[in-house]
């Protein structure tokens, strides 16, 4: 019977089985940081984004009739660099009376997708999920459960101008 309590502890052989361990470790870290910056950056933003909140101009009071729902484009607010098509985004302005104005977001309420004004039956409607909006704005049917997200308005010098903000576009409530 021999007594193993003298014996030094094997070590751990750093051949070619632990350098393959450490390549693949640093190979599977490094596509997790890379997947996974995406997502920490759009967590971090609204805290440590800019606020790009802004009146914009988007057309003149002249080029609108009263009863009428005109769709503009405008600057984004969540603008980016390398983006062209989605640096602009969309409203729909109703003139209801001489002064009564009102702005609606082109995204639907439910899930973002972008929405269209019929002039027929004075409506705007969701190709998405079907979602359908009375003229103004508040829900008329399908999946959505609230009316269509609005922007502030203001008249300044015959000029129609929108403070733009990045609207919430989903239903989703934290």
């Amino acid at each position: 019977m021999s007594c193993s309590c003298n014996q030094e502890p094997k070590k751990k052989s750093n051949g070619r089985r632990g350098f393959l361990s450490i390549l693949i470790g640093s190979i599977v870290a490094l596509v997790g940081t890379f997947l996974a910056f995406p997502i920490i950056t759009a967590m971090l933003e609204p805290v440590v984004g800019k606020n790009r909140k802004a009146w914009r101009t988007v057309g003149n009071s002249s080029d609108f009739k009263i009863g009428e729902t005109k769709k503009v484009t405008f600057p984004n607010a969540k603008r980016y660099d390398w983006g062209s098509e989605i640096s602009r985004s969309a409203a729909y302005i109703r003139r209801d009376k001489e002064d009564k104005w009102t702005a609606f977001s082109v995204n639907c309420s439910h899930l973002g997708c972008p929405v269209r004004w019929e002039e027929t039956p004075k409506m705007f409607f969701c190709p998405c999920h079907g979602g359908a909006f009375y003229k103004d704005g508040s829900r008329a049917a399908g999946p959505p459960n609230r009316g269509l997200y609005t922007y502030p308005i203001r008249i300044s010098e015959q000029k129609i101008e929108l403070k733009t903000d990045a609207i919430p576009v989903t239903n989703i409530t934290v």
